[in-house]
């Protein structure tokens, strides 16, 4: 098992056995970068980074040998008489199985790049940085990031990202044109609540056992969506704290099984109740149970978004970093949750490889 942990200060790697229970901590690599994503593409072991520099700016680096040896993307940016500039690098997603050197970035001000050749040159996709909405789209608190992007496992024409504060998009060719799928889903800051576009998603995920069926962490509230995204529905005031939290995680063996960390809102960006409370619904959203064997019972912390990841095994691991720097891993779960390293950097991403 190989936790990547994306921080302030570079990229941390936890290697782990399959209990789940005991993990060694190499690190950091890429010193000097904040690695918001981080990931092992499954298909040939490459890890590759979303990251970001004060002095550098927003890049791609890329590893053939577990952070041995990096390579930087030289070809990283927008078209140099167009008026946007790259600002920050989010999330890096590999492509399906049959698609070799195929890689997906998204990355601030909303924009979304593609990569055929394993990271080495992007292009800039032009569906999403022309969308005809795109003039109604504004900076979340952490710019106009687009942080999400889930390739459908059963239509390979089909793709979503999100992007914060425009919403939830869906693709159905590819990646070439997005449509809005925001219905249904609050935009409470705004004069209109509920506009075709402007909600400021925070995470969404696409079931991989289930594709259909969606979830989104959003600032006004938990989603859930049975339909690609077509109508959503809200599922908190029926034992969640608060609406407002940021990461989000799936049971890939139970489609009613989600995970949140809710926090007290906007303006007190930390977890509610003064703990760290992970929140589980086993009924698609219906109810929602606390989670606190073995986290802090008196701990004011926030997890960003890309803060939580899970694994395949069953029961599932529920891999959760604080800005505070502390791993924490469920094996079963989340009845039992284990400190898997302490005292790192503010942790940024999670994501879980198996080796």
């Amino acid at each position: 098992m190989l936790i990547l942990v994306g921080t302030r200060k570079g990229l941390f790697l936890l290697r782990g056995g399959d209990d789940r229970r005991s993990f060694e901590v190499d690190g950091p690599f890429l010193k000097g970068w904040d690695v918001f994503h981080a990931v092992r593409d499954p298909r040939d072991g490459t890890i590759y980074a979303a990251t970001n520099s004060w002095v550098y700016g927003g890049s791609v680096h890329r590893s053939a040998d577990l952070g041995q040896a990096w390579d930087r993307a030289e070809q990283l940016g927008f078209l140099e008489e167009g008026d946007l500039k790259l600002e920050k690098t989010w999330h890096v997603e590999p492509g399906r199985a049959d698609e070799p050197g195929r890689l997906w970035l998204g990355a601030a001000p909303g924009a979304l790049f593609r990569s055929d050749d394993g990271g080495v040159k992007w292009e800039a996709v032009t569906g999403v940085l022309e969308h005809p909405t795109r003039e109604q789209w504004q900076p979340g608190a952490g710019g106009m990031c687009l942080h999400s992007i889930q390739l459908d496992p059963t239509d390979p024409s089909r793709m979503l990202i999100a992007i914060s504060a425009a919403g939830a998009f869906r693709s159905e060719d590819g990646g070439t044109t997005f449509a809005p799928i925001n219905k249904g889903v609050a935009a409470d800051f705004a004069p209109d609540p509920f506009p075709e576009v402007g909600q400021c998603v925070h995470k969404l995920l696409q079931h991989p056992a289930r594709p259909e069926r969606l979830w989104q962490q959003n600032h006004c509230g938990v989603y859930r969506s049975d339909d690609y995204g077509d109508s959503w529905e809200r599922l908190e005031g029926n034992g969640l704290p608060s609406g407002f939290g940021f990461p989000l995680a799936v049971d890939p063996n139970n489609p009613d099984v989600a995970y949140v960390v809710p926090e007290e809102g906007a303006e007190s960006r930390v977890t509610s109740d003064g703990r760290l409370g992970v929140y589980r619904t086993a009924d698609g959203g219906a109810t929602w149970m606390l989670l606190e064997g073995g986290l802090p019972q008196e701990a004011w912390l926030a997890v960003m978004r890309e803060g939580m990841a899970f694994d395949t095994h069953d029961p599932v691991g529920v891999y959760l970093g604080t800005q505070s720097g502390s791993i924490w891993v469920t094996p079963d779960g989340g009845e039992e949750w284990l400190e898997a390293a302490r005292d790192l950097p503010p942790v940024l991403s999670v994501e879980v490889a198996e080796l």
